[in-house]
């Protein structure tokens, strides 16, 4: 299985990026937009896992205080574009308890530094345009294993557990 760790954005936070998309592809970018219901931000990519308990096991013992999230900005690492997310304490905290945990399970995981943002294209072509995102907001009360998998027009992401908030 191919598992990563996310956020799982609101209605909100996902239209207004879907918003952000069609801005870009009227100003004749183009490439592979993300749909719409697999926007997401990533705590932690794991990738190949065989299976889901000991990752969930691992995930549950870490806790954290809801907060708030809203997108800011645009970028790019070559041509994947991005919508980039304020910057927040409680955010850059749950990131870290997440790695943590899956240090700790020696659960293999991308150790890349975390940067937060939403991916927006792959592949994408032209420059980079200066729109804006509309202003949204989300409160950040849980996060969520998933697994992605290749399907006939993109790839699938399903929900395998879903870790609320909880104080220390």
């Amino acid at each position: 299985m191919r598992l990563f760790v996310a956020v799982r954005l609101s209605a909100e936070m996902q239209e207004a990026l879907i918003s952000a998309q069609n801005a870009l592809y009227d100003r004749g970018v183009r490439g592979n937009f993300t749909a719409g219901e697999n926007l997401h931000l990533t705590l932690a990519f794991i990738g190949e896992y065989p299976e889901a308990e000991p990752v969930l096991d691992a995930l549950e013992r870490v806790s954290f205080s809801p907060f708030e999230l809203s997108p800011e900005g645009l970028g790019c690492f070559g041509d994947l574009w991005w919508a980039g997310l304020k910057g927040s304490a409680p955010l850059e905290a749950l990131a870290r308890r997440v790695r943590r945990a899956l240090a700790e399970a020696e659960i293999p995981f991308d150790r890349k530094r975390f940067s937060p943002h939403v991916t927006l294209i792959r592949r994408a072509s032209g420059k980079l345009p200066g729109i804006r995102i509309p202003p949204a907001s989300m409160r950040v009360e849980a996060f969520s294993l998933m697994r992605s998998d290749r399907g006939k027009r993109g790839m699938i992401y399903t929900e395998l557990g879903l870790i609320e908030a909880r104080r220390d």
